[in-house]
């Protein structure tokens, strides 16, 4: 980890939601100061990431858990590592055992190439199996689709409030769910 004196060692942890834990990913690691984000790797929103950034200072060293908690696929998490690498800051992977620090050599950046790559055509693998299983269990007819988020009050009081005006964001924080699901809901016949 950060072996500099002059610099604060940060983490940084993310699940893709509230119900998740992220106790596994920097268990038994200290930190000058810790950042969490629950939310999918694909927000590009994603508050406590937007904090690390604002953050960091050079000299500081940013510690994940693995490359898939800190960007969704491979140009994210390339601008990601060149944004903080620029500020001087080094970055430590710990699953993949890899370190960037601006300085670093061709073979590194092919590792940052080659490993992301492939987190990223693993993520791809389970969602296809996923999507096959669904399929499976729909034929099965086994499958009922995923749990409401809202009651059929709750969805009604979210139609109300988007025709009067207030912002989907709004609605969304306020019902704790994504603005997809909030624009969701709103297509959806008033009777589903």
């Amino acid at each position: 980890m950060n072996d500099t004196t002059k610099g604060h060692c940060l983490g940084y942890t993310r699940v893709s939601s509230e119900d998740q834990n992220t106790a596994r990913q920097l268990d038994g690691l200290s930190f000058d100061k810790a950042f969490t984000d629950k939310a999918s790797g694909r927000n590009a929103n994603r508050p406590q990431l937007t904090a690390l950034l604002g953050h960091v200072r050079e000299g500081d060293t940013v510690v994940v858990h693995s490359m898939d908690r800190l960007a969704h696929n491979l140009d994210d998490l390339r601008a990601l590592i060149n944004q903080l690498t620029g500020k001087v800051v080094r970055v430590e992977f710990l699953k993949e055992g890899l370190t960037f620090t601006g300085e670093d050599s061709a073979i590194s950046r092919l590792l940052l190439s080659v490993v992301g790559a492939f987190a990223e055509f693993e993520r791809a693998l389970i969602r296809e199996r996923q999507r096959e299983g669904i399929e499976a269990a729909k034929k099965a007819g086994v499958y009922n689709g995923r749990k409401k988020t809202l009651t059929a009050i709750q969805v009604n009081d979210l139609r109300q409030r988007s025709e009067t005006g207030e912002s989907k964001a709004s609605i969304a924080r306020d019902f704790g769910i994504s603005g997809e699901t909030v624009y969701q809901y709103l297509k959806a016949a008033p009777d589903a």
